[in-house]
């Protein structure tokens, strides 16, 4: 059994047979989130999907903290390697089995580039396997694609797939519910809404639409779990 736990915006904490795991941890500034980075002191790894700052978020100070292993991209990796901190590089269908459990990167049709618009390699999405065989997809902020299908076809059935609903950035809802389909997880959760101006949305209608299609879904507020 693995437990989920929404932190706001794209961060979501797993906890499983494996460890504790972190991803995205957009929590300083994020008026949404209801944590901050100092209610991290035990923690395996830090998940990151681009290098865009709603996503890095705290992971330097987490990191620091606690002295979880970041895993990322090649270029985000030796982005933090050069401040010290310990991480492990991936790269896009690349994936590897650690203590925590298996990580995999995938397809994310966005942008990644550094608080200092330093390139930082090609945005991912994130398959997470638990120990006991729980998957987890975190779409990361993406563009609709096909390949979500393969996705799906090839590493499902999928548990969760955690998908962005907000627009502007990333899919709108219609998108996401198009994701959702081809993905077949059982359960999809929106992220990546309501925390900008730009991207707000409803994840009610999300759910409903997900519902009437035939799928699962369900919203998770900040601070609220779910058992996998």
């Amino acid at each position: 059994m693995a437990t989920l736990k929404y932190h706001g915006h794209s961060c979501w904490e797993i906890e499983s047979d494996g460890g504790r795991v972190l991803i995205d941890p957009f929590l300083s500034g994020n008026e949404l989130a209801d944590v901050g980075p100092e209610a991290f002191d035990e923690l395996d790894a830090i998940l990151v999907t681009h290098g865009h700052g709603d996503h890095i978020g705290d992971t330097e100070i987490i990191a620091r903290n606690t002295g979880a292993l970041i895993v990322t991209n090649f270029e985000i990796s030796n982005y933090f390697g050069a401040m010290g901190l310990n991480s492990h590089p991936l790269h896009i269908g690349g994936g590897r089995e650690f203590p925590f459990g298996h990580v995999k990167l995938t397809i994310a049709h966005h942008g990644s580039s550094g608080p200092s618009g330093e390139y930082l390699g090609t945005p991912a999405g994130v398959l997470f396997t638990s120990h006991d065989g729980k998957k987890i997809y975190h779409a990361g902020d993406t563009a609709l694609f096909l390949d979500m299908k393969l996705i799906g076809e090839m590493y499902g059935p999928l548990d969760v797939a955690l998908l962005p609903i907000g627009d502007n950035f990333t899919m709108n809802i219609d998108d996401a519910v198009k994701a959702a389909e081809f993905l077949g997880a059982k359960v999809n959760i929106p992220m990546h809404y309501n925390t900008f101006p730009p991207i707000q949305a409803d994840p009610s209608e999300f759910v409903k639409k997900v519902r009437d299609n035939g799928g699962g879904g369900r919203v998770l507020d900040p601070g609220e779990t779910c058992e996998i």
